[in-house]
């Protein structure tokens, strides 16, 4: 446990909707790594130590999540809201460009950084994710058998009380690896204020983030950074797309990395040496 995420500092950066949790280490072209639900910036407590040979890394709780401010409405919860939220932090920590990496939620957030701050962003990778546009697009029967949570957790007042009546069941406490990670995990999905925040992320994804998308699909918006495209082997990615990487050829004209990860759904902590690389190796030379 000494060597978690060692040489990091933790602190919380204000921006003007609140106060963010971060942990930044390293020295380099700055990275902003963003956490999935339902975990915290410390699911990165094995890729980050990694990249911070060769870059500077910030690891945020997302605005919802962990130790990070609670949104106040849904709105606020949007892709949108969040992403503002998070190029303030980036820029109050003295980074105006840096790339971004995102897994499951924060594979969402990720991406409206890069759509909505294309000055800032240098390079995108998403894990696990492709644009909720796409994801409800393309909803059947599949989608619904395997992420039906989706559509509970939009629910958020009745999600929160079957969750609250046995966060066991729905979060249990070892489905996250590593002691310390663990810890914050826990501390997280035990916090009611931190599980509502949570499943507003699900809610605005429905009543705010499919429409921004569409907005900008209409519109022929497209990424203008380079994207990175990874999934797990051993989720469900492969059987709802086929190939994973095919639902963002509408939105990037530059997919320079397409790559399965075998590990389970929570790569960050299960194939941290691949993932590390993998974005290292993206993330190379670029400014």
């Amino acid at each position: 446990m000494a060597d978690f995420f060692e040489d990091f500092t933790e602190t919380f950066v204000t921006t003007s909707r609140g106060e963010i949790r971060v942990r930044c280490g390293g020295t380099g072209f700055p990275i902003l790594l963003l956490h999935g639900h339902p975990r915290t910036h410390t699911t990165w407590f094995k890729v980050a130590p990694q990249l911070a040979r060769n870059f500077t890394v910030v690891c945020a709780d997302m605005p919802g999540f962990g130790r990070s401010y609670q949104p106040e409405t849904i709105a606020a919860s949007s892709g949108k809201a969040k992403a503002a939220a998070l190029h303030e932090c980036m820029v109050e920590l003295g980074h105006d460009r840096f790339g971004v990496a995102g897994h499951d939620r924060g594979s969402y957030r990720a991406f409206r950084l890069a759509m909505d701050f294309p000055e800032s962003v240098a390079g995108l990778v998403v894990m696990d994710g492709i644009p909720i546009y796409e994801v409800l697009s393309r909803a059947d029967w599949r989608f619904a058998k395997e992420w039906w949570h989706w559509f509970f957790f939009a629910q958020s007042e009745k999600a929160e009380a079957a969750i609250q009546a046995n966060p066991d069941l729905w979060y249990p406490a070892d489905a996250a690896l590593g002691p310390r990670n663990i810890l914050d995990y826990l501390a997280a999905t035990r916090n009611s204020e931190v599980v509502r925040g949570m499943l507003a992320d699900y809610r605005a994804g429905l009543e705010f983030d499919y429409d921004d998308d569409r907005r900008d699909k209409e519109a022929s918006r497209r990424l203008q950074c380079p994207l990175g495209v990874l999934w797990s082997v051993h989720d469900d990615m492969e059987r709802l797309y086929g190939d994973p990487a095919s639902p963002w050829g509408d939105w990037s004209d530059q997919i320079v990395l397409k790559q399965g990860i075998i590990s389970g759904h929570h790569m960050a902590e299960e194939a941290p040496d691949a993932v590390a690389n993998h974005i290292e190796c993206f993330f190379a030379g670029r400014r």
